[in-house]
């Protein structure tokens, strides 16, 4: 069995290799492989974020397994990034690899990349799976960009691979499985985040919610959590404006600028705002700069700069996505498809799944979302340090 070839090294400049080896480096015993060869879990520590029933999921799963007994299977898990956002998803994955002595690498660029015809990383993620298909993985977790990582999913589907994608969902593209938030449903929490008298709360009607989201078709996801928030906030009397979101490097100043102007003309005045992405603070900083400071918000996710943020309670509440746990379940997941069967592996996940009655080709695995108000910060810090999911 192959290791992943060594084109990926030079494609990424950085591969982060798991904690386990190879089935021939493994010590030989005389007894059975079946009483040697079992997943032994670091059960997380229970707090009050401890999300139980993924653990008892998880616990499930790798009983299955231990009942078919461990076998090394090679994977591979795609990240977008292998900083700030995918750090915590890389701990878990790395994590979950090592203990099911699973072979594989979980890698990702150390920066967005252009390549010669245009795209940025769509490119090497292709390139990616394309590798894996030729070195000959039984499995891919993959966090896709958009559809141009369709086709490239499609034929690792075509070569029997089972395909799973976290954080961002291709449902059109084949893959077994998606694990992750359900965007619209969090985009509907961040909204009751804000409404909340006990967490931020907002002065009655008529009033602007400013939310720096993105509607746009190309991004499903992003456009999913986006209206999740306008839905949940369409029936309370607020006016509701969409700011979109710039991601490109070099233009924070003009999306905190675009936030700005914003603030200062709406009629009804601005009265909060949600940040739907991990570059949420850029609302703090917008509202700081009308000369709003006291300008209710909530943000999605625990970048550096919104946990600053925090820290100096100019943020009601973030919204979490799990990435550990994203992670996490996507090794243990691929290995109980492999080992156990894709229907044993399902009825097991069935607890966390959604859409299995009304749309049953979906095949999402929800993990959910935290809701972090600004004083359990400390408490939800201390968490992911016990975890090693600070980003």
């Amino acid at each position: 069995m192959k290791m992943t070839g060594r084109r990926w090294m030079t494609a990424l400049g950085l591969m982060l290799m798991t904690a386990a080896c190879a089935a021939e480096d493994a010590p030989q015993s005389d007894k059975p492989t079946e009483e040697i060869a079992l997943i032994k879990r670091d059960r997380t520590p229970v707090t009050e974020f401890t999300p139980e029933d993924i653990e008892e999921t998880v616990d499930k799963l790798a009983n299955a397994i231990n009942r078919s007994g461990l076998e090394p299977i090679q994977m591979v898990v795609l990240l977008k990034h292998l900083s700030t956002f995918f750090e915590p998803i890389a701990t878990g994955a790395n994590r979950a690899m090592g203990e099911l002595e699973a072979v594989g690498n979980v890698l990702g660029p150390t920066t967005q990349m252009v390549m010669d015809d245009g795209t940025t990383s769509q490119s090497l993620q292709n390139q990616q799976i394309a590798n894996a298909i030729e070195d000959g993985a039984q499995g891919i977790g993959i966090s896709p960009y958009d559809s141009l990582n369709e086709v490239s999913i499609r034929k690792a589907v075509e070569s029997k691979l089972h395909v799973v994608t976290f954080d961002t969902d291709l449902k059109d593209s084949g893959r077994t499985l998606y694990v992750g938030a359900i965007q619209k449903e969090a985009g509907a929490k961040a909204a009751q985040a804000l409404l909340d008298s006990k967490i931020g709360g907002l002065p009655p009607p008529p009033g602007t919610v400013v939310l720096h989201g993105d509607t746009s078709a190309q991004w499903y996801d992003g456009s999913q959590r986006t209206f999740g928030a306008m839905d949940a906030l369409g029936k309370t009397g607020y006016t509701v404006q969409v700011v979109q979101a710039v991601f490109v490097n070099g233009q924070e100043d003009f999306d905190v600028g675009q936030l700005k102007s914003l603030i200062m003309s709406a009629d009804p005045p601005v009265v909060g705002m949600i940040g739907m992405f991990n570059i949420s603070y850029r609302c703090v900083m917008a509202a700081e700069a009308a000369g709003r400071p006291d300008m209710p918000v909530v943000t999605f996710d625990f970048d550096p700069k919104t946990v600053e943020y925090m820290q100096k309670e100019r943020i009601k509440a973030t919204i979490v996505q799990r990435q550990y746990y994203e992670g996490y379940l996507v090794p243990y997941i691929l290995y109980g498809i492999e080992h156990i069967g894709l229907e044993a592996t399902k009825e097991i996940l069935r607890p966390l799944m959604v859409d299995e009655n009304k749309m049953p080709d979906e095949h999402r695995v929800n993990i959910g979302v935290d809701v972090v108000p600004q004083d359990k910060f400390d408490e939800y810090n201390d968490f992911l340090d016990q975890i090693g999911s600070i980003q």
